[in-house]
């Protein structure tokens, strides 16, 4: 008779916040959002290669922290919901704002950023976490918001 030698780990969930230092800026709009976002992306390579970046969110929607998620080519980039709703668990997130870059300016969401959008808000359904906006940022000015355009 063959015995099973294994052992499963018992499991446990710690959370200890850092202690706020000064008051955060609350995200209220796609333009602070936009704001604090454009920070974590190179400038050096934002005309050249796409980059995909999430912003989390506590309840009263102040910053918890952003995750580069991926860098990619000149004309896309992967994004792996996996990775995105693991982190916002991992954080304690309540919400996300979600973005990516336009290497060549274009402001206008084409049908893959539609459907990751769209794959991304149901995963946000189901773990109760809300999928506050997806931002197309470009090496220019200006920026597209899904939520300002009624998009989510």
């Amino acid at each position: 008779m063959e015995e099973n030698n294994f052992t499963i780990r018992e499991m446990d969930i710690v959370y200890k916040p850092r202690k706020k230092k000064k008051s955060i800026a609350t995200i209220d709009s796609s333009a602070k959002a936009h704001d604090l976002l454009k920070q974590f992306y190179n400038k050096n390579t934002l005309a050249c290669q796409e980059e995909f970046i999430v912003l989390y969110v506590n309840q009263a929607n102040e910053p918890l922290g952003v995750y580069k998620v991926g860098k990619g080519g000149i004309s896309s980039t992967i994004a792996d919901v996996r990775l995105v709703m693991a982190t916002a668990l991992k954080a304690l997130a309540t919400g996300l704002i979600i973005s990516h870059n336009h290497p060549s300016g274009a402001l206008s969401p084409s049908g893959a950023d539609r459907r990751l959008t769209n794959k991304l808000k149901e995963a946000c359904k189901l773990m109760d976490i809300e999928l506050l906006d997806h931002l197309i940022l470009t090496p220019y000015e200006g920026y597209y918001s899904f939520a300002d355009y009624g998009a989510l």
